[in-house]
């Protein structure tokens, strides 16, 4: 039986992962990290899943991480990559990944629309 992680230590687990990460990557993921935070509702939770910082509420919401060459963001949703495929255009695209360099943060505006589709797909899937 999995053991359900307090709020707080998920957000432990999250700052640690974060600390880990060289600069400029860190800086980088530290903006997309509050991006999320100000889209996702209040109650909206941190925890590292599959060994990268994601967010969840009525489920997963969105992953983030460093990589080496670059940073990603996971929608958790593929038909979101082609709902945003216009703002995309500029960012490498792949397998539910949307890639970014390790300098320069996704739009904050793009991360808050995606985060609040999921919401709303979360929230949907909840109620059924």
């Amino acid at each position: 039986m999995a053991v359900k992680k307090s709020a707080e230590g998920g957000k432990a687990e999250v700052e640690a992962y974060l600390a880990r990460v060289p600069e400029p990557a860190r800086t980088t993921l530290e903006k997309v990290r509050a991006m999320i935070r100000a889209a996702a509702p209040k109650d909206a939770t941190e925890a590292i899943s599959y060994g990268i910082p994601s967010f969840h509420y009525k489920g997963a919401l969105v992953w983030y991480a460093a990589f080496k060459k670059h940073c990603s963001f996971f929608p958790m949703d593929l038909s979101l990559l082609d709902e945003f495929a216009e703002e995309l255009k500029k960012h490498k695209t792949s397998k539910g990944t949307i890639q970014f360099p390790v300098d320069k943060p996704l739009s904050k505006a793009l991360v808050s629309r995606i985060v609040k589709s999921r919401v709303t797909l979360n929230e949907v899937k909840a109620s059924k």
